[in-house]
């Protein structure tokens, strides 16, 4: 964070900016006080979320539990800030909604733009949180962020500023909305044919020891450079979020597994979902994995029966119920040999493979743009919000 302000641009405290406002919670003893109309955030309800605008969270309070707590109902457009457990998850509040104490929401005021504010606090989160005081966790106290001092730039500025971010998110959001349509054609499809119309001759064979897939024994080959490491944390649902640069003398010991052309892996822990895919058009000459995953190789007719079977909910149960240990609980080999699937009929395959490859390559292909406009825009907002890089009006 610099000091130094650009022609033009003022420094000014938050508190000056927006009323800081904080939240609080109905008592859960008291029925009449939940599962009213009135939506109600936690921190957890953000802990996923990847989009600006969200309308509720899991949970929604009455009228009265609105009265009879410190919740405050806060008008659209508001600046939802975590302050607590953690600090600095973000969005804007898209309809009046109300937060639990775990937040310290900023109304903005006139003259500033909100999401010019949004985008603001997005690139000052590590400053949040080295301003964050306590010991069992850190929190940012309402009176704290009053005194928080930021450059602005004059309301034309801050809206063209943030127009310019904003039109990349939304071309994100966009792509993460089409692809999470195209995997629900896939797995609707899926579930029709091989689950509600399944013929009583497919014999049932097992997931980890057929013709269709087979586990994946660890080791990975001694390699030249740099590659990418994904751990099962670097993985969430299906989307990549992480990685670490490796070199074969310096890596983790639980990067021992190799991707390789037609395989699926799924997190060994219970009660996570946490999957990866590789085709013959997928990048597997750069990612190690670790021993975290189980892989299994698929074979070009079983592969997209597998992946839609592995993204399935009744996957993720079945894989549970095998899930053993107490330190840290988790599906082995043995237990995915036992998990059975059913053996469709070769032609079955076939047509199925022709209607669904095209929406997991158009996936991928969504997921490499994400990546990139993420960069862009990763880029270009420290830029943007130090005045380095100027949006002419």
């Amino acid at each position: 964070m610099t000091d130094k302000v650009p022609k033009g641009w003022k420094r000014v405290k938050l508190g000056e900016v927006a009323e800081i406002i904080g939240g609080g919670t109905p008592k859960t003893k008291v029925p009449e006080y939940w599962n009213g109309n009135i939506p109600w955030l936690t921190p957890k309800d953000l802990s996923n979320f990847k989009g600006i605008y969200i309308s509720h969270g899991e949970r929604f309070i009455t009228k009265l539990g609105l009265q009879e707590s410190s919740a405050k109902l806060l008008p659209k457009g508001s600046i939802l800030l975590t302050s607590r457990a953690p600090v600095g998850y973000l969005a804007i509040a898209k309809n009046e909604i109300a937060t639990n104490q775990g937040f310290r929401s900023l109304v903005v005021k006139n003259g500033y733009d909100n999401l010019f504010v949004f985008y603001l606090l997005k690139n000052n989160i590590e400053y949040l949180k080295s301003q964050a005081t306590g010991t069992t966790f850190g929190e940012i106290s309402g009176s704290t962020l009053k005194l928080l001092e930021f450059s602005f730039p004059p309301l034309p500025e801050q809206k063209a500023i943030a127009s310019v971010l904003s039109s990349l998110d939304d071309k994100i959001d966009l792509l993460h909305r089409q692809n999470k349509t195209l995997e629900k054609m896939a797995e609707t499809l899926f579930r029709q044919w091989f689950i509600e119309e399944a013929k009583e001759d497919w014999e049932e064979v097992s997931l980890g020891d057929s013709e269709l897939a087979k586990i994946i024994k660890s080791g990975i080959k001694k390699f030249d450079g740099i590659k990418i490491y994904l751990a099962t944390g670097d993985v969430n649902d299906t989307e990549i979020q992480g990685g670490e640069y490796i070199t074969y003398d310096k890596r983790p010991s639980r990067a021992n597994m190799q991707p390789i052309e037609f395989s699926v892996w799924f997190a060994k822990k219970g009660g996570v979902k946490k999957l990866l895919m590789f085709d013959d058009y997928s990048d597997i000459d750069n990612i190690i994995l670790s021993t975290g995953f189980t892989g299994l190789k698929t074979t070009e007719l079983s592969h997209y029966y597998i992946w839609c079977f592995i993204l399935s909910e009744e996957f993720q149960e079945i894989k549970d119920s095998f899930v053993s240990g107490t330190v840290q609980p988790d599906i082995n080999n043995e237990g995915v040999k036992q998990i059975m699937i059913l053996k469709p009929d070769k032609e079955t395959l076939e047509r199925f493979n022709k209607i669904v490859k095209p929406y997991f390559m158009k996936i991928q292909s969504n997921k490499n743009q994400i990546l990139t406009l993420e960069k862009l825009r990763d880029t270009l907002l420290p830029k943007l919000m130090s005045g380095e890089v100027r949006v002419s009006i």
